[in-house]
């Protein structure tokens, strides 16, 4: 039993070097990385609440939160080689499951959705990438490889490979495609393209009214909101492309 819980230790200090270009040195790490310290934490509560010890998993539990700002509950199942990043306001309920590989940034949550009892957190699969602020709440399971947005609310199940963004989380489907868990940047924005999609439509509609009055011969309405329409179509097209973010 001391092998493996060395093993899992030793593994998640080699992730961070991993996946943290911040990470330069072991000293540095095992002082200045509160994710690691807390997970530290987790595997001996954990180890003892499994041994159905009463209040010191708990009170080692809130020791940690008060030490690094991770909340994770000694009942949490912790895969291998996990990173918690950052981590302050992490959030790991009695019930959930973490899987290998998994890496969670600040404020994340994953939680309940009510007072039920039994299995009422949700499961991760292996090597998920949970944003910055991201809620996944109540008994759903995660796939493998899912990739959830920054600030994302996830309240259903998500297949594996695939990304999921918004409130509430929509799944985009990236088939065939592996994509970096680092790379951030490349996370599809769903409001934009709902929003791109719409902005087409008027344009088209717009179109058909440009036909129906020349046919008509009625007074054009654009020649007397020029300004106006190009001021509100520069602004949507900032908002389309992202400027100014």
């Amino acid at each position: 039993m001391l092998k493996t819980l060395l093993k899992t230790l030793t593994a998640d200090f080699r992730i961070i070097f991993e996946r943290d270009p911040a990470a330069r040195n072991w000293l540095e790490v095992l002082f200045c990385y509160p994710g690691l310290q807390a997970l530290l934490f987790h595997r001996f509560a954990h180890r003892l609440y499994s041994l159905h010890l009463p209040f010191i998993p708990r009170l080692i539990s809130h020791i940690a939160r008060f030490l690094t700002g991770i909340e994770i509950h000694p009942g949490a199942t912790i895969g291998q080689s996990v990173f918690i990043d950052h981590g302050m306001g992490v959030v790991i309920g009695e019930t959930a499951i973490v899987g290998d590989y998994a890496l969670i940034y600040q404020g994340v949550t994953l939680g309940g959705t009510g007072k039920e009892s039994g299995k009422r957190h949700p499961t991760l699969g292996e090597n998920v990438v949970v944003g910055a602020g991201a809620k996944v709440l109540g008994n759903i399971n995660i796939g493998n490889n899912v990739r959830i947005g920054a600030g994302s609310v996830v309240l259903r199940d998500v297949p594996s490979d695939c990304t999921v963004v918004g409130v509430p989380g929509r799944i985009v489907y990236r088939a065939g495609e592996r994509v970096d868990p680092l790379d951030h940047g490349r996370l599809p924005d769903s409001e934009a393209q709902v929003i791109r999609a719409l902005v087409d439509r008027i344009e088209s509609l717009e179109q058909q009214l440009q036909v129906l009055q020349k046919a008509t011969d009625s007074p054009r309405l654009e020649e007397t909101a020029v300004p106006a329409c190009r001021i509100q179509d520069k602004i949507i097209g900032q908002f389309l492309d992202g400027a100014g973010i």
